[in-house]
């Protein structure tokens, strides 16, 4: 997934003292303020404000807006009541994962957030046809402040969309084989790019300190949450990254690649899976995001690594996309400049590719009746 046709504004914080600024992604923010190890923990206490900044910011208006959205996306937001927060995708029409979207509605405008603004928005403005909608990308206006913090916004403060992860909502699934990872809470708040450095004062008077992307993606990573940017490719399917948690209405009405949601979810098994990865820490090199990935013993390619982080409590960790069939107990080496670094896994997505709920397997309908070519018993996979 790429961000192209969406330019990268250089945020006045890493005007701050001890900014360094990010890459890739999370370029024109900072990356740290020079204690990386405390901003961490200031996050964890729930007393640290995050720059993100580099979102992009969607608006839909008008009173067609959530029935509209409704019929495009994966996600059950037809009667969402305003101040509420959920998720959902844009999937093509053999269901891969186009853009994912953090949706709050304040009564009268649904905002997007979404690293995919300018290709989101284009989308949008293209499906509107006659419905009393209107789509603008508002990014250059607004601003995305993250905090630690689990509840909605209050009487007067800004629009705010609080992270469902990792609870299941209502219509989702889990793919995963136990607790996805460590609990944490968040949110992101909406504010006015020319008011955000009074916003960040604001809060850091009362005691709060600010945090960096580092800080903010070990977190993350720890929480085993899958970040468009970071782990889709132009392959995804939803179910690999446990992801019908989340942003997957699976009993709503037809949905552009609800067809594929159903099937994988219902009769196959996708043919990835993310899984949560203990890397060798013994040197100070760490393979970078898209680092292949092998079995040890073995010249077998096992998948990528899509996000690396270091972490306050467990030191260099990752998040990796693997082919399903790859044994979960098999250590796996990933390429970096300083040669191969052993990693362990930690599985997020079930090996069998089997959801909680995954409906039982049909008996055989007539006697010799024979299943097609490719088909297994459960129904089948798509190809890995």
């Amino acid at each position: 997934m790429t961000i192209a046709g969406s330019p990268v504004m250089t945020s006045s914080l890493l005007l701050r003292p001890g900014a360094v600024g990010g890459a890739g992604p999370d370029a024109g923010v900072a990356w740290h303020y020079g204690d990386p190890v405390g901003e961490q923990l200031a996050l964890q206490q729930g007393r640290a404000v995050v720059d993100q900044s580099n979102l992009g910011v969607v608006t839909v208006t008008g009173p067609d807006r959530l029935t509209w959205l409704n019929s495009l996306c994966s996600q059950e937001v037809a009667a969402l009541a305003p101040g509420d927060s959920t998720e959902f995708m844009i999937l093509s029409p053999q269901g891969r994962i186009e853009h994912v979207a953090s949706l709050v509605d304040d009564g009268e405008t649904a905002w997007l957030i979404t690293e995919t603004a300018a290709g989101l928005a284009t989308f949008l403005d293209r499906m509107r046809f006659m419905l009393r909608v209107e789509v603008a990308d508002v990014t250059a206006e607004w601003a995305v402040l993250g905090e630690a913090v689990g509840r909605p916004a209050a009487a007067g403060e800004p629009v705010t969309w609080v992270d469902p992860w990792p609870h299941v909502s209502d219509g989702g699934t889990s793919y995963s084989v136990g607790q996805a990872g460590r609990l944490r809470a968040w949110r992101l708040v909406l504010v006015r790019r020319a008011s955000m450095d009074a916003e960040v004062d604001a809060r850091l008077e009362s005691g709060w300190q600010l945090a960096g992307t580092w800080a903010l993606e070990a977190e993350r990573v720890a929480a085993h949450r899958p970040r468009a940017i970071a782990e889709v490719d132009e392959l995804s399917l939803p179910h690999e990254y446990d992801w019908l948690r989340t942003a997957v209405h699976l009993h709503k009405g037809c949905y552009r690649g609800q067809e594929t949601v159903a099937k994988v979810h219902n009769v196959g098994r996708p043919p990835r899976r993310l899984t949560f990865l203990y890397l060798d820490g013994s040197s100070h090199i760490l393979p970078v995001a898209g680092a292949e990935l092998t079995i040890l013993g073995s010249d077998a390619p096992a998948g990528r690594i899509t996000s690396v982080a270091r972490d306050r409590e467990d030191g260099p960790i990752a998040l990796a996309l693997v082919k399903r069939s790859v044994d979960p107990e098999a250590t796996l080496l990933a390429a970096s400049d300083g040669g191969a670094i052993s990693a362990t896994q930690e599985p997020i997505v079930d090996p069998s590719g089997f959801s909680v709920d995954r409906p039982p397997a049909p008996g055989p309908t007539m006697k010799g009746l024979l299943m097609g070519k490719g088909c297994a018993a459960d129904g089948g996979d798509l190809p890995e």
